[in-house]
């Protein structure tokens, strides 16, 4: 099995594990965004850690990025910011496996960003995908009728999913330039430079943040360490594997395998935090993932 494969399938596992700890956390007394900065800021020093213990392992040099890294870990950064921030706001408005179905959008939404901003062209049987895609978010937006079909659309949850889909595929675009821009042909070691400048940069960026606009949840954030401890955990294992995946494979089949996710949530959501899925829901659950089947084949 492909070295990127068992990444992404690690990834996709701890990730599940940080957003169930996410909407825990964001339920007590850290907002959405302190929320997100727990991640952070536990994260980081777990990523230094592993960082130096590779090179002391290994016995390799610590590489110097390409001019470029920089710029490309920070739009990469801000995006995932963003994204956690709008999927975490989404888990309050529905339930977690429903919730993280709209933020799997990322993968639809990768290929139109590709269109966009790379120019790729996408096949008839791509677009085909995008439009079953269409439907299954349609189906989760409990759109009761052809009469409410726009008011289901523009609904909060949606609008919060389906933004969280747009900034993670901003995010795992800008994540893969950014491995690429680390000078070395380990994809572990470019793996790891990439997650200890992205998360010291998002770790920083959310402080003053918080400090500015949220001073409190800088000291709740402490209090719950007990808890965001392991969020750092999780987050540091996941984005790993989305970077050690990243380095190896490009971002669209990276985000289409990593779809083993909605089976993970759905487990989690039914099992841990005992809430009720709809029949209707499973159904918009099911038809989502066959778009997103039909778009590796097409890939």
């Amino acid at each position: 099995m492909d070295l990127w494969i068992i990444a992404t399938l690690c990834a996709a596992t701890f990730q599940t594990a940080r957003f169930m700890l996410h909407k825990v956390l964001a339920g007590g007394a850290l907002s959405a965004t302190g929320s997100t900065f727990a991640r952070f800021a536990y994260a980081m020093p777990a990523a230094a850690v592993v960082l130096a213990g590779y090179l002391w392992a290994t016995g390799a040099g610590l590489p110097r990025p390409g001019a470029n890294f920089l710029g490309w870990a920070v739009i990469g950064g801000l995006g995932q910011i963003l994204a956690t921030v709008l999927v975490v706001l989404c888990f309050r408005e529905r339930n977690f496996a429903v919730g993280i179905t709209f933020k799997k959008t990322e993968v639809i939404l990768t290929a139109l960003m590709g269109l966009v901003v790379l120019g790729e062209v996408i096949s008839a049987a791509g677009w085909l995908a995008i439009g079953i895609g269409l439907v299954g978010v349609l189906m989760l937006s409990r759109t009761p009728d052809a009469a409410g079909l726009w008011r289901g659309l523009t609904s909060r949850a949606v609008i919060l999913g389906v933004g969280s889909g747009v900034f993670f595929a901003i995010a795992g675009i800008g994540y893969r330039a950014t491995t690429l821009a680390v000078p070395s042909d380990d994809p572990v070691l470019r793996a790891a430079v990439s997650l200890v400048c992205v998360t010291l940069l998002q770790a920083l960026g959310m402080a003053v943040w918080l400090r500015w606009r949220e001073p409190g949840q800088l000291t709740a954030v402490w209090a719950a360490r007990g808890r965001a401890v392991w969020l750092g955990l999780t987050s540091m294992a996941g984005t790993m594997g989305w970077f050690t995946a990243f380095t190896l494979q490009t971002a669209a089949y990276v985000y289409a395998l990593g779809q083993v996710e909605l089976i993970l949530s759905l487990a989690a959501s039914v099992l841990f935090f005992r809430e009720k899925v709809s029949a209707r829901e499973l159904a918009g659950i099911a038809v989502l993932t066959v778009s997103i089947v039909v778009l590796v084949l097409v890939l």
